[in-house]
């Protein structure tokens, strides 16, 4: 603006400060019109939540539903929130048609990204489970400490030789193929992890049954000097009668607890079985029995050197609880 008052020209002055002569003229004219005050740098564009199709008090109902409720609760035919629900459930609550593109962008204005949901039992009971987290491990915890127990969380688990996992780099257009056997061979594992990282396992022959899980807690407590506390889901032959006998013959050795029904997402040892899972399917395929066993205790063996990966597994929200 000085060098303006000084007789300059816009296109000069353009010229001086590496910007157009038009840019100039227009600041110029502001400046004429209402001093310094109208060169103020001004956000531009339509202030936040004018001309949008729902009202704030709207906008914050649909969040609070999505949030709170799934489709099924609201008597909706969606299995999970995608656009198409929310686009649906906004015409029900307001009888508003919005386009699916728009959905979208509300959605990422309110922070809601797509992701893979959790799978949890239909038939899981929120209060035994509040009871566990509050109540029941707690005292568990708190006794084992007393007497010097080892808590251990055991679950089985089996492998496949026709259950490819993860991903391969390919052209676009040419996916990869990953030959597997069409007959389907299984090996099955008994394993027990504990928060301090150790790994104990057995390899089942067969589907397990009482005798076996018998075997395996032998096994298991002449592995330590301390007493086992073991807890194991609900499966019936974990209650079977002979296995019950049996600990309660050992009960200066060993005791059993269960997990509620249906928690599976609570139990440590299912992230081993995850790890494991994992691991033996992104090596060479298994295409026989006797390969997919090996290369299951291999993965196992080295978990058991590992503990600081095991003892990893309990920083997850979900089974942080027993950490």
């Amino acid at each position: 603006m000085r060098l303006r008052e000084e007789d300059h020209t816009f296109a000069e002055i353009g010229a001086l400060l590496d910007v157009h002569w038009a840019t100039v003229h227009g600041s110029w004219q502001r400046y004429e019109a209402g001093g310094l005050e109208a060169l103020v740098a001004r956000r531009r564009g339509r202030r936040v939540g004018t001309q949008c199709t729902l009202t704030a008090a709207q906008e914050r109902t649909i969040q609070r539903l999505v949030v709170d409720k799934t489709p099924d609760q609201l008597r909706m035919p969606f299995a999970l929130w995608t656009r198409a629900a929310i686009g649906t459930l906004i015409h029900q609550r307001y009888g508003i048609r919005m386009p699916v593109r728009t959905i979208g962008h509300y959605l990422k204005r309110w922070g809601f990204t797509p992701q893979k949901p959790l799978k949890r039992a239909y038939e899981q009971r929120p209060a035994e489970i509040q009871r566990w987290l509050d109540h029941d491990y707690p005292a568990i915890a708190a006794r084992a400490k007393r007497g010097g127990a080892e808590i251990h969380w055991g679950d089985e688990t089996s492998l496949s030789t026709s259950d490819p996992r993860g991903r391969g780099f390919a052209p676009r257009g040419r996916t990869p193929v990953l030959e597997v056997v069409s007959r389907r061979k299984s090996v099955s594992f008994l394993s027990t992890v504990t928060n301090q990282g150790l790994v104990r396992f057995m390899v089942l022959d067969g589907p397990l049954s009482a005798p076996m899980l018998m075997q395996f807690l032998r096994r298991l407590i002449r592995s330590t000097d301390h007493k086992v506390f073991l807890i194991l889901d609900n499966l019936n032959v974990h209650k079977a009668a002979k296995v019950r006998a049996w600990v309660d013959a050992h009960a200066h050795e060993i005791a059993v607890f269960y997990l509620p029904a249906y928690a599976s997402e609570l139990h440590p040892d299912e992230y081993l079985h995850g790890d494991l899972t994992l691991g033996v399917a992104t090596k060479g395929p298994a295409r026989t029995k006797p390969d997919l066993a090996k290369a299951a205790r291999s993965h196992l063996r080295i978990l058991q050197h590992r503990p600081a990966r095991v003892r990893h597994f309990f920083h997850h929200p979900r089974i942080s609880y027993a950490a």
